[in-house]
């Protein structure tokens, strides 16, 4: 029977997410969705441009998250730092809340850690083409910034989220109304103080416990969108990599490893 290790576990969530990103963002590209427009015209570009644009975008966009599903390579995730960036930038600038970029944390957070787990940056050029290795063996110093990186992407995505919940962002209000809540206002506040909470504590002690709650609850509320519902949680998948990594990669790390915030783990030994 084939045993899957908890380095491989770490790396095919990770690598999945990837791939849900750029899929899910492509998608997108595909619908044609209208705000994209805002975004396009950043970089001056205008609304019948932007219309042209987007399904080529769209369609990039997929193709390279096959390609992470196929045959997965450095370069592409690489690229998908940049681009996740990139793309979520585009809202502040365009206008939109902070929140909105910090809240896609999780889009070039689990690329740059999938690369961690892949050895890193010091690695020579060939080696950004090659497949990745699906058997990672993480050193006991490589999980210890692994984990730290993971708790900061992490809290970037739960804390933007609850801020933009708590702001009564119009998209989420809608949607509780969907779902039937008397007063959706409140209960996007509610619901914003629930994940800055969970931000602050995934930050200061990631208990394993804790963190199987916030993956369940990220996985779950980000399906109730009152548009898009499927491709809106497929590009969500950077967050629920990001925060599955997290969750493995504690249990790898034995708990009194995690008694304080970015505690020294050199003398950390993982089997």
């Amino acid at each position: 029977m084939l045993r899957i290790t908890t380095d491989q576990k770490i790396y095919f969530a990770l690598r999945l997410a990837c791939a849900m990103c750029f899929i899910g963002h492509g998608a997108f590209g595909i619908i044609t969705k209208q705000i994209w427009c805002n975004y396009f015209a950043v970089m001056g570009i205008g609304q019948n441009e932007a219309y042209r644009l987007m399904p080529v975008v769209g369609i990039v966009d997929i193709l390279m998250g096959i390609s992470m599903l196929v045959y997965p390579t450095r370069i592409i995730a690489a690229w998908l730092v940049i681009w996740g960036l990139i793309t979520a930038s585009f809202r502040p600038i365009s206008g939109e809340p902070f929140a909105e970029l910090i809240e896609r944390a999780g889009n070039f957070g689990a690329p740059f850690v999938l690369l961690l787990v892949q050895g890193g940056f010091k690695i020579p050029i060939k080696q950004w083409f090659v497949r990745m290795n699906d058997n990672p063996a993480i050193s006991a110093s490589a999980l210890k910034t692994i984990i730290n990186c993971l708790r900061v992407f992490s809290f970037l995505l739960l804390a933007g989220h609850g801020c933009l919940n708590f702001m009564e962002k119009v998209s989420l209000v809608n949607q509780y109304r969907s779902m039937g809540f008397h007063d959706p206002g409140k209960t996007a506040q509610i619901v914003g103080v629930f994940e800055i909470m969970a931000a602050l504590l995934v930050l200061m002690r990631p208990f394993k416990n804790l963190l199987l709650v916030f993956i369940i609850w990220k996985i779950t509320s980000e399906l109730f969108y009152p548009h898009y519902e499927v491709f809106e949680w497929i590009e969500r998948g950077g967050s629920y990599g990001v925060l599955l990594a997290l969750w493995f990669a504690v249990k790898k790390v034995p708990s009194g490893f995690m008694i304080s915030p970015f505690k020294n783990t050199n003398k950390l030994r993982v089997s």
